[in-house]
C-alpha cells in the first residue's frame, strides 16, 4: 500500500468522523450538505420568508458547482478521461 493510499484512507477516515459527528449533533450548518448549500447559494427559505431572486454573483456559483461536479462525476466514471 503505498503512502497516498493510507493518507487518502486517514482523510476519509477524518471526513467520516467530523461528518458523523455533525450529523449526530444534527444542529443547523454543521454537515458539509448545508455548508455547500451555503457557500453556494441553494439553501432553501425558511417558512415564512419571502422568496427573493438570487443575484448575479449567487447564480455564477452555482453554475460553478454543476460544473465541477458534472466534471468530476465524468472524470470518474471515465477513469481521468476528462
Amino acid at each position: 500500500m503505498s503512502v497516498y493510499t493510507v493518507l487518502w484512507l486517514l482523510w476519509l477516515a477524518y471526513f467520516a468522523v467530523v461528518e458523523g459527528v455533525a450529523l449526530f449533533n444534527s444542529k443547523p450548518g454543521d454537515t458539509l450538505s448545508e455548508h455547500v448549500w451555503m457557500w453556494f447559494g441553494t439553501q432553501r427559505r425558511k417558512p415564512g420568508e419571502p422568496a427573493r431572486e438570487p443575484s448575479g454573483w449567487t447564480k455564477v456559483r452555482r453554475v460553478a458547482l454543476a460544473g465541477f461536479l458534472v466534471w468530476l462525476a465524468v472524470h470518474f466514471l471515465t477513469g481521468g478521461w476528462m
